[in-house]
């Protein structure tokens, strides 16, 4: 397995964590230009009440703390969900390097499904590399499981 394929591993475990406390199951880890894994997040919207808890915030918050600063240039962000648009602006002001996500987001995707926040060429910074699909389906079933617990 690469390092990103084991950062998507833990991701995944995050998501789950967030799945059993009834949030939205999305996990988000950063590596450092050495592939360490020195932030980690998952959804927690219904755990703390915060509309801006998304995992991918919450593990950027966890890296710059590491590293002692809030540029994250050389980092790199790996989610189980396309980042939607509150997310990637975090992103692109984090000025993270990379982004790789599992599933994507055709309601609120802000990577390239319905929108391309991070590619951007006429704001201030972009992500110099973004790959979707890692683990797709994977990520996925972690969605539809929960959306269909909703339903019933």
């Amino acid at each position: 397995m690469t390092e990103v394929d084991d950062a998507m591993v833990e991701a995944i475990r995050l998501a789950k964590v967030a799945l059993s406390s009834n949030d939205v199951p999305v996990g988000a880890v950063v590596l450092d230009s050495s592939g360490t894994i020195v932030g980690r997040g998952r959804n927690e919207r219904e755990l703390t009440g915060d509309p801006t808890a998304h995992a991918e915030v919450l593990a950027l918050r966890d890296a710059a703390t590491a590293h002692g600063n809030w540029n994250l240039s050389g980092h790199t962000l790996v989610v189980t969900l396309e980042p939607c648009v509150m997310c990637a602006g975090a992103i692109l002001s984090s000025r993270i390097s990379r982004v790789v996500f599992g599933a994507w987001d055709d309601k609120a995707g802000a990577a390239g499904s319905v929108l391309d926040v991070l590619r951007t060429r006429t704001l201030p910074g972009r992500v110099d590399e973004v790959s979707g699909g890692v683990r797709a389906d994977e990520c996925a079933a972690l969605l539809t499981e929960f959306f269909d617990q909703l339903r019933d």
